[in-house]
């Protein structure tokens, strides 16, 4: 498995991008956002990988931080959902937005990416959804389950933590990220620092 890719940028192009790692270039499918977010070509850039190995091909997905990668693998999970339309997904909507469109049913959201259709985003926020419940068991956030308590876990705070659970955090591992954040911020924005945070580390 190859984990990630440190080295120069020498081509890009709609949702690829060639690093070349010790004279090998490693062609990576991506998405808008990761090209957005890279240098020109010619510069150093790193990027989180994902291996798909098939029976015709093996491929690398790259992508500009851990977020991004941990929503595509949940996306990718889901019946139906396969690398291409996964990439779709997360190049028209941040993992942020992913999270929150699920948390919230709202499937409508993610028909914006193409390939997705209304049966296809009803069966992501479904299925996600109910792998929310699992690391939430009662859906709902309670100030005894989560540590440190010095974070007020209420209203936008909690709605971001069921959220992040969408990306495969559990909320003991999101709250230590969010001392010192605004509680009256939007989920989004809660989500995002938290990410950022996260991405420190």
């Amino acid at each position: 498995m190859i984990y990630s890719l440190n080295g120069k940028i020498i081509l890009t192009e709609p949702n690829t991008v060639v690093i070349e790692c010790g004279g090998v270039g490693y062609k990576c499918l991506t998405t808008i956002n990761t090209i957005r977010a890279l240098p020109e070509t010619g510069e150093n850039t790193m990027l989180y990988t994902h291996m798909l190995v098939r029976e015709d091909a093996v491929e690398l997905c790259g992508f500009a931080d851990k977020s991004e990668l941990n929503c595509f693998r949940m996306l990718t999970s889901v019946s139906g959902v396969g690398a291409k339309v996964a990439i779709a997904i997360l190049s028209v909507l941040t993992p942020e937005q992913v999270a929150l469109a699920v948390s919230a049913g709202d499937s409508k959201m993610l028909t914006k990416a193409s390939g997705v259709g209304n049966k296809l985003a009803q069966r992501i926020t479904l299925e996600l959804k109910d792998k929310v419940k699992t690391i939430i068991p009662s859906g709902k956030i309670s100030q005894a389950d989560i540590i440190p308590a010095a974070v007020p876990v209420e209203g936008n705070v909690s709605k971001a933590i069921e959220a992040l659970a969408v990306l495969g955090y559990t909320p003991d591992e999101v709250t230590p990220f969010m001392t010192g954040i605004d509680p009256g911020l939007p989920v989004e924005k809660i989500i995002g620092e938290t990410l950022k945070a996260i991405g420190k580390k």
